[in-house]
């Protein structure tokens, strides 16, 4: 996607026109890393951690959730972060339970998000398909960047890879101490580089996404 955007200095469009589509696509990904924060957030306080309340990130304020570097390296390499969310799990009313539920939060938010959007897509598209209006065009590449970005947080989130959400869930379900989760722990910052700079997360990650967007497509179909 992100190659897609550099694509567009040369296909023709207009300054303002390439302006409205990466600000489109920026608004996306605000949006999209600030769900999946604010759902950790929200989740850990309701699982009786008031740790993320108290510093603020219980809000859905991008500027609460959005790190400046993080961001920029998204925008300009593909691949970037938010500040991840404090939580102290000694706090839950359920030590365990409200890890699992923690860990899931932000790509639950991000995959409910993603068929939300796909549906807008589905019935708005047909409508703006071909149109010249500016505004139009943003709102078609907008709808078409946060249904994208949500699903590869969801994908890339799910990875169970240190210090990833889906590592996070491994641990919470897994004994203390098992090996596997030792393993990853110690070599989770090599296998999660050796993902991104090599063709295998994308692999993973056009499989997902192709499957749920079919899934979401033929749901939303069903009221036409």
């Amino acid at each position: 996607m992100l190659n897609m955007i550099y694509q567009l200095f040369g296909s023709g469009l207009s300054f303002v026109e390439i302006l409205a589509l990466i600000i489109a696509y920026c608004l996306a990904l605000v949006i999209a890393f600030s769900s999946h924060e604010f759902a950790h957030a929200l989740t850990a306080y309701k699982m009786g951690d008031p740790t993320a309340k108290a510093l603020g990130r219980l809000s859905l304020n991008p500027f609460k959730h959005i790190d400046p570097i993080g961001f920029l390296c998204l925008i300009f390499l593909g691949f970037g972060w938010a500040k991840p969310v404090e939580i102290n799990p000694l706090k839950f009313k359920h030590y365990r339970r409200g890890l699992v539920f923690v860990s899931l939060a932000g790509v639950t938010a991000n995959l409910i998000l993603a068929f939300i959007f796909c549906g807008i897509y589905f019935f708005v598209s047909p409508l703006i398909v071909a149109s010249t209006n500016l505004f139009l065009i943003f709102i078609q590449y907008f709808l078409y960047f946060i249904i994208v970005l949500n699903l590869s947080l969801f994908v890339f989130n799910l990875l169970p890879i240190y210090p990833l959400d889906g590592f996070n869930f491994i641990k919470a379900i897994t004994k203390e101490g098992n090996a596997v989760v030792r393993f990853l722990q110690k070599y989770g910052t090599i296998i999660l580089i050796v993902f991104l700079i090599t063709p295998i997360f994308e692999y993973i990650y056009f499989f997902v996404t192709e499957g749920l967007i079919s899934i979401f497509s033929s749901f939303w179909g069903l009221f036409i």
